[in-house]
């Protein structure tokens, strides 16, 4: 029987990477494509993003959530529900990570219907979101 060697991400995979911190993002794009992960399209603001999912489809993508005072009714799940309900030029279940600084029971439940592949508690160290993309790179392709 033999090994499969591991899975390495294709240079050609388009991420999008949804983070208002302007270092953190610019970061993790210029570190991936330097590593030829692919290319991370950045948006600083859910405006930005969803421009940016109706004009290119994504291998996966990573969205920070952060709400104010933790409540999960005020958390924008907006994005991931344009993805996962087909109103995006991806596929509807692209692999999909969200960044928040606190977890409710809540929100975690409301991930999980929506069929989040990681969740990503800040804060957290640049590498972890650059692994997050490997992952998401080296899935099999979707349907689009």
């Amino acid at each position: 029987m033999s090994e499969r060697p591991p899975e390495r991400p294709h240079a050609g995979a388009q991420m999008l990477l949804v983070e208002p911190e302007a270092l953190l993002r610019q970061t993790v794009a210029l570190t991936a494509r330097s590593l030829g992960m692919g290319t991370i399209h950045e948006a600083a603001s859910g405006a930005v993003a969803r421009r940016l999912l109706q004009a290119h489809a994504f291998d996966g993508a990573v969205f920070a959530i952060d709400c104010a005072d933790g409540a999960a009714d005020c958390f924008d799940l907006s994005l991931l529900d344009q993805v996962r309900g087909g109103q995006s030029a991806s596929a509807p279940d692209i692999p999909i990570a969200i960044m928040v600084e606190h977890a409710t029971c809540a929100l975690l439940k409301q991930l999980q219907t929506r069929q989040v592949h990681r969740l990503i508690l800040k804060p957290f160290r640049a590498r972890v979101l650059l692994d997050t993309f490997a992952s998401f790179a080296a899935a099999p392709p979707r349907g689009r």
